[in-house]
């Protein structure tokens, strides 16, 4: 019979488990909130996953023609296999207007419609408003196009000439006069310049033109966005893609920007065709949970570790006596795992049933923020997936299972704990060497290589608690001796004697300390450089919307002006023999209107070189990486895959605020979706702004998606404060459980109820301030390191959050020291 079904594992297993019920409540309060925060992002990382551009324009076309919006990079590093890597473009690829041709032709597609999408901007509003959005921006499309919808006249006919729109029901209020029909829209008004003659039931904010006037205004001949396609009644789908991929085979025809074959999509793939930002935003946000994910695990382990380890640890006596009346260590083992078992099947089951709610409401809460998830990207909820919220609760309960097979493997037999202690040192010395790592990369490499150094520092704490605990206390002893009396030499003696315990109350203060520095240090030494920058970079006197730099250069006392144009790059580049592709924002400039409107203190080379097209500029660190210098060139991908190699002719240091590249206006333009200027940067003659104008907010690009990290980030982090919170709360909690008898014998040998409470605050302000001073020291490393790789400073935390981790371990520790021994207990 196996020691799981051997009738004495069950009777000691429920014994103990009535026995230390307060014990294990601990661990049971820690398994529910891993398990809730592990399933609620298991939830998040299965709806991302699920996750697909939203088909609108397109609800109609079973098939849609397009370009590939996802480029591919395949290389073999340091002569190994072959490895491809791919990346999202944020960028419209086009593919040739001959595509519409060849469609026509395919035996079943009754109607091939080739589409358009551009932006139509109010005409007559002069050079628009100061940092605030000039004339309103619509929307355009050709009316044919509609019908891929489709989208239905409600009122008015279809437009005939140039100067004529159908209008979707939110395009805004018009001027004119005539029968109102939509919202806020009626034909006969006048929008962007041109007349209303009828009103469509398509989104808000949408002009439909002529065909001839929409491949006029897409400023692209030759080329299209996408073409839909319209079956024959009774062609099924598949047979009608089928037939479509065979005719682009057929006829090789390719993109216009990267030259890769044209892509047939059907079901939600079209609406990858219509939202561009979607499907690379569903990436990175797959990869920003998993990295969480990870961190939350690694949290968790080391956490529960502690609880459970202390909970069996603390019944040391109790497994001695079993053994010694003839239980066997397989028995022993097997019962604490039971034990275990039963606690954490219950309490994950509980995490797991509020997982779901956490999660809706997190999702909820993303969705309400406008601009942080983009436009168009669904992230759906079938109700199978809530079923990812029990597995991980079963993978938290075999978590907690190993635990006992490691905190009990030697049952009966008192180990010196060499493996342990040297395993705590390799992790150590291998958290030193990362932080060390993290010094000579840059960007998300030396972010990566802080958070490995921390994590790896923290868990060697955990591993030589009780050494670092005795050599504390070592430390201290004499002055506790001789300055705290007889509560000091109580505490001193307790410390000595339990250093093991001790160390198993310092490993979650010092967690909890290290983690949150790391996290707000690291953000907030980003965000203060970058911004710090952005106000060094940016010179102009005035920031301009809704114009371009050719009109605010005729204003009055205008004497220099630029456009900026925002968009990405990918860049091709191997790391640690890794091949990645690193999609990078960017901004487009005019080299002759940078003097006295931006500088990005250029170190190497001179910005005026990028008046011609075919050249660049670069960060300092990004030029050290890529070991580039004025007259190198760099290999780029722009916005819509194609590739170019660009010639260094400058080099700067304000890349935090401005990105690792600026570009030629010209060069960038051609390659964007809408090359109009975000805004234009002026300097004036008196040097200030107009008259009620703002002030000029400082120039600074942003990754994509960083709104949306932000806040991904800044949730984990406070859902990940409170876990560590509670293991704080929670071993102090088991600790002071395990020692009522210890406090009983001091009481009854003749210490009073003040010197107990003083030896508790005495080891109370021992765990605070050992807890701070080794988790600041285990921050420091990596933090420094990680500030020094991209600033060239040192690390920089706000006093009001550096106070509030402080004040926040100083309340819970004072808390968990305290509440198991409070005075009611103590005078019994």
């Amino acid at each position: 019979m196996s020691a799981l079904r051997n009738p004495a594992v069950r009777l000691l297993a429920a014994r103990s488990l009535r026995t230390h019920r307060k014990a294990w409540a601990a661990v049971f309060a820690a398994v529910v909130v891993t398990s809730t925060l592990l399933g609620a992002l298991a939830l998040a990382i299965g709806s991302a996953g699920l996750g697909h551009a939203r088909v609108e324009r397109y609800a109609a076309a079973p098939v849609v023609v397009a370009g590939d919006q996802e480029i591919s990079w395949t290389t073999d590093p340091w002569g190994s296999e072959p490895t491809t890597v791919s990346a999202g473009l944020t960028e419209r690829v086009r593919i040739p207007s001959a595509a519409v041709d060849v469609l026509r032709e395919v035996p079943g597609v009754r109607a091939a419609v080739p589409d358009d999408t551009f932006v139509v901007r109010e005409s007559g509003k002069g050079t628009g408003t100061a940092d605030g959005g000039g004339g309103a921006a619509y929307t355009g499309r050709s009316w044919e196009a509609a019908a891929l919808a489709p989208y239905k006249l409600l009122d008015g006919r279809e437009p005939r000439k140039a100067g004529e729109v159908v209008a979707g029901t939110g395009s805004g209020t018009g001027t004119g006069t005539g029968s109102r029909t939509g919202a806020g829209v009626r034909v006969g008004d006048t929008v962007a310049g041109r007349t209303v003659v009828g009103v469509a039931d398509g989104p808000a904010a949408a002009l439909y033109v002529t065909a001839q006037e929409a491949r006029r205004l897409a400023g692209h001949p030759g080329a299209v966005d996408a073409v839909g396609i319209l079956g024959e009644p009774g062609v099924p789908v598949d047979t009608l893609h089928a037939r479509v991929r065979a005719a682009l085979d057929g006829a090789g025809l390719k993109d216009t920007s990267v030259g890769q074959p044209l892509r047939a999509l059907t079901g939600d793939g079209r609406g990858g065709a219509e939202h561009l930002a979607a499907p690379p935003a569903r990436t990175e946000l797959l990869q920003l949970l998993a990295a969480v994910s990870g961190t939350v695990l690694l949290i968790a382990v080391l956490v529960l570790s502690s609880l459970v380890a202390q909970a069996l640890g603390q019944r040391g006596p109790e497994r001695d006596l079993l053994l010694a009346v003839g239980a066997t260590p397989r028995q022993v083992r097997a019962a604490a795992g039971r034990e275990v078992t039963r606690v954490a099947g219950v309490a994950a089951v509980l995490g797991a049933l509020a997982a779901v709610p956490t999660f809706l409401a997190a999702w909820s809460l993303l969705r309400a923020r406008t601009g942080v998830v983009p436009e168009g990207l669904v992230l759906p909820t079938p109700p199978w997936l809530l079923a990812s919220a029990l597995v991980v609760a079963a993978v938290v309960v075999g978590l907690a299972r190993l635990v006992v097979l490691f905190s009990t493997r030697r049952a009966g037999r008192a180990g010196k704990g060499a493996a342990r202690r040297v395993s705590g040192l390799v992790l150590l010395v291998l958290g030193s060497a990362a932080a060390v790592t993290a010094t000579t990369q840059g960007g998300e490499a030396a972010g990566a290589a802080a958070g490995a150094a921390t994590v790896t520092l923290v868990s060697g704490c955990a591993l030589l608690g009780p050494w670092i605990a005795r050599g504390a206390m070592r430390i201290l002893d004499g002055p506790l001796r001789r300055l705290g009396g007889a509560p000091g030499r109580l505490t001193a003696a307790g410390a000595t004697a339990h250093s093991r315990r001790l160390g198993a109350a310092l490993v979650p203060v010092v967690l909890v300390t290290a983690f949150a520095l790391v996290q707000l240090t690291a953000g907030s030494t980003m965000g203060r450089a970058a911004e710090t920058q952005a106000r060094s970079a940016t010179t102009a006197d005035l920031a301009v919307s809704g114009t371009t730099a050719e009109r605010v250069r005729k204003l009055p006392g205008v004497t220099a002006a630029t456009d900026v144009l925002r968009s990405t790059v990918v860049l091709a580049r191997t790391e640690a023999g890794t091949p990645r592709l690193d999609r990078l924002p960017v901004l487009g400039v005019d080299a002759d209107g940078l003097k006295g409107t931006l500088d990005p203190g250029v170190v190497a080379g001179d910005l005026a070189g990028l008046a011609a097209r075919g050249t660049v500029a670069v960060g300092a660190d990004m030029a050290d990486s890529l070991e580039a210098r004025p007259g190198s060139t760099v290999a780029l991908r722009l916005g819509d895959g194609t590739e170019k190699r660009l010639r260094v002719v400058a080099v700067y240091e304000r890349s935090l605020a401005l990105g690792e590249f600026l570009l030629p206006k010209a060069e960038l333009a051609p390659h964007m979706t809408d090359p109009y200027p975000t805004r234009v940067l002026a300097a004036t003659k008196d040097g200030a702004t107009a008259s009620g104008d703002p002030a000029v907010v400082p120039e600074r690009v942003t990754t994509a998606g960083a709104e949306l990290n932000g806040i991904v980030s800044a949730a984990v982090v406070t859902a990940i404060g409170a876990l560590t919170v509670l293991s704080v709360l929670s071993t102090l909690a088991l600790i002071g459980a395990g020692r009522r008898g210890e406090l009983a014998l001091l009481r009854q040998v003749g210490a009073s109820v003040g010197q107990v409470r003083r030896m508790l605050g005495l080891e109370a302000g021992f765990l605070t301030v050992t807890g701070l001073l080794l988790g600041l020291v285990v921050a420091a490393l990596p933090l420094t390191a990680f500030a020094w790789a991209l600033t060239g400073g040192l690390p920089y935390l706000p006093p009001a959050q550096a106070a509030l981790i402080a004040g926040t371990v100083v309340v819970t520790v004072a808390a968990g020291v305290f509440l198991p021994a409070s005075v009611r207990r103590l005078r019994r």
